[in-house]
């Protein structure tokens, strides 16, 4: 009898989906992968997570994760090539912390500042700014090759796609920041293969269509 694989529901753009996606690529985690469109999402889906958000996995055994950091650390609790999990586990705490409370707000602010016209988008984007320093410094430290190791850890996945969406915003901006480190890191991440690997364009899925296999030949950065 053929192996049942995890299932999971994701969306390509999403940076939640995204830092999963790379979690389980690099693990050489395989799943039956669910592309969602989010102003349709399948019935499937919010049975397993009402609260209608991806990533979405569901475990052969029916176990589902629907947090990003959950299924991460679920992916690099059956491979860690690289020894993620064990990497300054407080500080990687505190990254992702910051990133995914105070600066995923002020982020939101920015990119959609025609929703919260109590302030500018300039203004949204300098109370982001603190967070952007400290990534920088942290870079620094590390011969900005990651953010609190000398390589890629877990909490450089983590953070990545929502600095990527902050530079996307205004990338002429950004990209002409003091903050080299920060640049080159966000360059060099979203270039490398594991990101590349994650970011393949499929359908959105219906019941009934073909089974698309996501993460396998997984690559490393």
């Amino acid at each position: 009898m053929t192996q049942r694989l995890p299932i999971l529901y994701s969306f390509r753009r999403c940076p939640y989906a995204m830092r999963a996606r790379m979690a389980l690529m690099k693990a050489s985690v395989t799943c039956e992968l669910r592309e969602v469109v989010l102003r349709n999402k399948p019935e499937q889906m919010t049975r397993l997570s009402p609260k209608g958000t991806v990533p979405v996995l569901q475990l052969p055994d029916g176990q589902v994760i629907d947090e990003s950091l959950d299924l991460m650390r679920w992916a690099l609790a059956q491979a860690d090539p690289d020894a993620w999990l064990g990497v300054a586990p407080q500080w990687t705490e505190r990254v992702i912390e910051l990133n995914d409370g105070p600066f995923k707000q002020q982020l939101d602010r920015y990119k959609y500042s025609v929703r919260f016209p109590e302030h500018s988008r300039e203004h949204y984007r300098a109370a982001a700014q603190p967070y952007l320093v400290m990534l920088e410094e942290a870079l620094h430290q590390h011969a900005g090759k990651g953010l609190v190791s000398d390589q890629l850890t877990l909490s450089d996945c983590a953070v990545f796609p929502f600095v990527r969406q902050f530079s996307k915003v205004d990338l002429n901006w950004f990209t002409s920041l003091r903050h080299h480190c920060l640049v080159e890191w966000l360059q060099r991440i979203e270039a490398g293969p594991l990101f590349q690997s994650v970011m393949q364009k499929y359908p959105a899925w219906s019941a009934g269509d073909p089974l698309t296999v996501f993460g396998s030949g997984a690559t490393t950065p």
